[in-house]
């Protein structure tokens, strides 16, 4: 791959003051493995899978109720077991807290709903203990489900928290979720306790949601117990859910389920991917700690909701040690220079976003105040170089840049950043440890410097411990294995360099196809984007046409004519090839996204080739639904 601007390099000593270089300090010293640099410790973590998951265990000392009778039995997926035999708790190693003494400040929640609330480590293990007495006296035990409607608040974490400790399971909504898309999720699972918030703040925008958890309860026969967060209007029974047990933690088997997510439902049902107890506290050790730098002293906010998997991976901070930093509100609110004022007031360390935000950021030229970040992550989407630049032009030459790409069904990163390899803009530094991340053909062959399917070729702890109600294994199996046999196909486009630097480039489903030329959609909204008086665009190509269609919303005021047409063409011509300057181009009021904001190239294809909205889409899913139907119109009138 073609090298960019080198925006960050590591200090001459990365090896003594990073987690990540004395990790292989220790590895060299204690395993007698012979790496001198990241290149060296990828490649033994992901042909040594033993021994390097091993190390993550001993090195981070994790606490085995029982120990394992072996590392790792089979290497096969699907259907690999690691550490079988061993028991522990994910809660017991999260309120371990590393670092931190019992007055330190751990939880830091700001709200526009309510005042900031700081927890501290004593006060965070016991409000845990609290609310686990309490959901032990209604009942919840070993399996039972435990489900919040609830946001990025202090008491969805210490629910979370509580409910693992007991060996039961967890599962959230973000409440900007409707009813239809919340009742979907929870059918499948049938919690036996529901928490909700009566309702939350957006910006300035009071926004009533006891109806919404009226039918949601309805809707769920499961439900023996609703506990209701005052959050808005005061009124509520949170304090009920308390008890005066002592705390303890349930041993459950490495593979227990912790919690489940949802795949974002965009058509059909989501997928309830189970997620265990062990693979995620060992994955959140490795990439909070080594990959993001985190420990004692940090403080990490990632802007997230409760909805989208970056909340767990927040979740698991304190785990390493670090404080987290919790956002309940609309970043946008008053202005986009919100979340890094907070930032700066909070003294994050560790800045989490979206690709989406940082580009909205550049585009409204925001100038984020003095603060200490040293590290930002960056997800969601592909990050373009002018994101990169951007970050480095207004936060200095101090903080590491990461952008990162993995999944719900992972609950990590998979690509990534590590305090020993430089930033170059527009560019994944590293394949993460011990995930075996390869681009293959259509044969199914790995190649370099070339775009492939993203693929998985050796199993990691934190795959989903299986779906929900799934007791053979075939939706499992169907959504990951069935096109390359023994082999995770993850549904994006990836090019990895010799150096082991990745490009993502957007959705394989979404890939856009001319005259034999494959272009992921991340280089496309990256020109078009950087037009001024665009805001936002959609782009897709229907194969059997061979026609390319593009849909941009411009800026307050602006309307599309047959100037800013051309320059559109020029600029993709120039930027990319004549193959990808569209047929037509449409002006729309809004791009269909995700609520995790994630465009829906692939529905909004499906509508322009017949098929209906409703069936297209889970509207539940979508953040803005009343998007779809200029797409409908349009597919109307062609």
């Amino acid at each position: 791959m073609s090298a960019g601007a080198v925006l960050w390099n590591p200090p001459a000593d990365v090896i003594e003051t990073s987690r990540m270089g004395r990790f292989l300090t220790w590895v060299r010293a204690e395993r007698g493995v012979e790496v001198d640099d990241y290149a060296g410790l990828w490649e033994w973590s992901v042909t040594d899978l033993s021994g390097f998951w091993r190390a993550i265990w001993d090195y981070f000392e994790v606490i085995a109720h029982t120990e394992p009778a072996s590392t790792l039995d089979g290497a096969v997926m699907p259907g690999a077991r690691w550490f079988p035999g061993a028991t522990l708790n994910y809660a017991e190693h999260v309120l371990r807290m590393p670092g931190l003494g019992d007055d330190d400040p751990v939880v830091i929640a700001y709200s526009q709903t309510r005042e900031p609330v700081t927890l501290t480590a004593r006060q965070l293990r016991d409000q845990v203990r609290r609310v686990a007495a309490g959901l032990r006296r209604l009942g919840v035990g070993d399996g039972d489900r435990v489900a919040a409607y609830a946001p990025n608040i202090p008491e969805t974490y210490v629910l979370m928290l509580a409910t693992a400790s007991l060996g039961a399971i967890f599962s959230s909504c973000a409440p900007e979720f409707g009813s239809r898309s919340v009742i979907d999720r929870w059918t499948q699972i049938e919690p036996r306790v529901l928490v909700a918030v009566d309702g939350y703040r957006y910006g300035d925008k009071a926004i009533d949601r006891r109806a919404e958890v009226a039918a949601i309860r309805d809707a769920l026969p499961s439900v023996e117990h609703l506990i209701t967060i005052p959050y808005l209007t005061g009124e509520g029974d949170w304090d009920s859910l308390d008890g005066d047990d002592p705390l303890t933690f349930a041993a459950v088997p490495f593979d227990h389920p912790l919690y489940v997510l949802y795949s974002s439902g965009t058509t059909g049902l989501p997928k309830p991917i189970v997620h265990g107890h062990g693979g995620i506290l060992l994955e959140h050790l490795k990439m909070l700690a080594l990959h993001h730098d985190l420990g004692p002293g940090d403080r990490f906010l990632w802007f997230t909701t409760t909805g989208w998997m970056m909340w767990n991976f927040l979740a698991s901070g304190p785990a390493v040690g670090t404080a987290i930093v919790l956002f309940d509100g609309n970043p946008g609110h008053p202005d986009l220079g919100e979340l890094w004022r907070l930032a700066a007031d909070a003294g994050v360390t560790f800045f989490g976003t979206s690709a989406p935000f940082i580009l909205a950021c550049r585009k409204a030229g925001v100038r984020p105040p003095a603060n200490v970040i040293r590290g930002v992550g960056s997800t969601g989407a592909p990050l373009p170089p002018e994101g990169y630049r951007w970050i480095y032009e207004v936060l200095g030459d101090r903080p590491q840049l990461q952008s990162l790409s993995g999944g719900t069904d992972v609950c990590t990163g998979f690509v990534g950043g590590t305090p020993l390899l430089p930033v170059v803009e527009g560019v994944i530094s590293c394949r993460a440890l011990g995930a075996r991340v390869e681009a293959y053909d259509p044969e199914g062959k790995p190649v370099l410097e070339q775009l492939g399917e993203l693929v998985i070729t050796a199993p990691m702890p934190s795959m989903p411990v299986g779906f929900w109600n799934d007791p053979d294994g075939r939706r499992y199996f169907e959504a990951y294995f069935d096109v390359f046999p023994g082999v995770w196909r993850h549904g994006d486009w990836i090019t990895i360099g010799a150096d082991g630097t990745c490009v993502i480039t957007g959705r394989s489903d979404a890939t856009l196809n001319r005259g034999g030329v494959r272009l992921g959609t991340a280089e496309f909204y990256s020109v078009v984007e950087g037009i001024p008086e665009i805001a936002d665009s959609v782009v897709v190509h229907l194969d059997d046409q061979d026609e390319l269609l593009l849909f941009v919303v411009l800026a307050d005021g602006l309307e599309l004519d047959e100037e800013l047409r051309g320059r559109i063409r020029r600029e993709l011509r120039a930027a990319l090839s004549p193959r990808h300057v569209p047929d037509e181009i449409h002006q729309v009021r809004a791009v269909p996204r995700t609520l995790s904001a994630k465009k829906l190239e692939v529905p909004v294809k499906r509508i322009l080739t017949g098929t209906p909205a409703d069936r297209a889409a889970a509207k539940g899913a979508l953040a803005n639904p009343e998007s779809l139907t200029a797409f409908e119109e349009y597919a109307k009138r062609r």
